[in-house]
């Protein structure tokens, strides 16, 4: 069974990057976003295993996004990375209040980035 992951980015380069990271994991099926606003037509579209997520974009930055992701029971729970150049801990921590289930740190790093959607995908995403 193919496990759905959403990444949320402005930046098209990186979305494509880590859509192409992302294909190194059989089981996923990978769904690009470019911004809040597409991220939530897609969630409303479809539920997802894991969602990869921007903190810095127009508009609604991530935290906003975040907050509002967990204020919606379908989404509550589901388990979300942030991929980020912002790695200050005032935001890792407000990030971590959140329920963020994993911090990734930009430039990516893709062993580090694919050890942690292995982990929060499950058993089917470790081959």
């Amino acid at each position: 069974m193919n496990k759905k992951i959403l990444v949320i980015d402005d930046e098209e380069s990186m979305r494509l990057l880590l859509g192409r990271l992302l294909e190194a994991i059989p089981a996923a099926e990978v769904t690009l976003a470019n911004g809040p606003d597409e991220g939530m037509d897609r969630i409303a579209e479809r539920r997802y295993a894991l969602i990869l997520l921007d903190l810095l974009m127009p508009v609604e930055g991530g935290i906003q996004f975040l907050t509002r992701l967990r204020d919606m029971p379908a989404t509550r729970e589901t388990p979300v990375i942030v991929v980020s150049v912002v790695s200050d801990p005032e935001t890792r921590s407000v990030c971590q209040s959140l329920g963020v289930a994993d911090y990734v740190v930009k430039p990516v790093d893709r062993n580090t980035l694919l050890a942690a959607v292995r982990k929060h995908l499950g058993s089917e995403a470790a081959s």
